[in-house]
């Protein structure tokens, strides 16, 4: 999903509130974190009516689910009772739709209504640890593994909640970078498990509470440091094992090199002056760890594709002056 990328999310009766909000809220994240409307969502339920969530907060809709020839990405959530929901006419409407859909997401219980309609037949897939066995059963022409989420091709799934944010902050890794889907991951004080079996790749830390102590060393030193970022020999030294250790425990931990993650942190810090402060660009280069304002600049436009001036006369113009 990219840059102004549109998603139609389809929410069955008795799903879970935490279940949308693990959707949607990564995505508004991003949107705020950029200052840019970088993701837009419509919701829509089987008939058209407020959705009631098991918390009886009703989730109020833009219409009935009666798709198209639209393309965007579709999200199809359910949490308990989903029987209820397959009807004939919601899997026709699923398997027609899905002939256009760039991907079609199976969130939490939402994977056994995509396999009812046979949309997951050949793909790769996962659901709630609860769930394996009987889904395992049901749909044998479903290759289920135990991961917290799965993308295969156009199919994505999920096994819950904070799977859900997992896969999330995943899809802006892959469209916007390491650095925007570090800086949402941090803003919800969030840290996803390492799971065996899981791409090193899908990691981003907020949190070090449950990594290896020596790379929560090294984290905890890059926080510190912002200001003044101190050599990788220094964060090995510091960490207790070798340069070559310790990169390897961050592209297992982290998925990417010590110096990425350093690197986005500054930026991040960097990015929250320019968009919340009059500093000059040189004091904000200056801040964080910039040898000059042209140094900042152009690792800043190499990571959000727009000046440090672009992306504050961009605001200006979105506030009206």
């Amino acid at each position: 999903m990219g840059e102004n990328q549109h998603i139609d999310i389809l929410v069955l009766p008795e799903t879970n509130l935490i279940l949308l909000a693990s959707v949607i809220e990564p995505l508004r994240a991003a949107n705020r974190i950029t200052g840019k409307n970088l993701y837009r969502w419509t919701l829509h339920s089987p008939d058209g009516r407020p959705i009631e969530t098991t918390s009886g907060v009703p989730v109020p809709v833009s219409g009935p689910f009666r798709p198209a020839r639209e393309t965007d990405p579709l999200f199809v959530l359910a949490s308990y009772n989903w029987r209820h929901a397959a009807t004939r006419e919601l899997k026709f409407l699923l398997s027609q739709t899905a002939r256009h859909r760039t991907s079609i997401a199976g969130i939490e219980s939402g994977a056994f209504i995509l396999a009812e309609a046979s949309l997951l037949d050949g793909f790769s897939a996962t659901t709630h640890w609860e769930d394996f066995d009987d889904f395992s059963r049901a749909y044998p022409h479903v290759g289920l593994v135990r991961e917290r989420f799965v993308i295969h091709a156009k199919r994505m799934t999920t096994g819950g909640p904070l799977p859900t944010l997992d896969l999330m902050l995943e899809l802006i890794r892959r469209a916007h970078g390491h650095s925007l889907a570090l800086e949402v991951s941090r803003l919800f004080i969030y840290q996803q498990e390492r799971i065996e079996g899981t791409r090193p790749d899908h990691k981003l830390i907020s949190s070090t509470t449950s990594i290896d102590p020596r790379v929560q060393t090294a984290v905890k030193l890059m926080e510190d440091t912002v200001e003044a970022p101190v050599s990788l020999p220094k964060l090995a030294r510091r960490s207790g094992i070798s340069i070559r250790h310790l990169q390897d425990l961050f592209h297992q931990t982290m998925g990417v090199a010590p110096h990425t993650h350093y690197l986005a942190l500054r930026l991040n810090a960097a990015r929250r002056k320019v968009m919340e402060t009059r500093a000059s660009f040189a004091d904000i280069a200056a801040e964080t760890g910039f040898n000059s304002a042209s140094a900042f600049s152009r690792s800043y436009r190499a990571s959000y594709a727009e000046s440090p001036s672009e992306t504050r006369h961009r605001l200006k113009l979105r506030i009206g002056g």
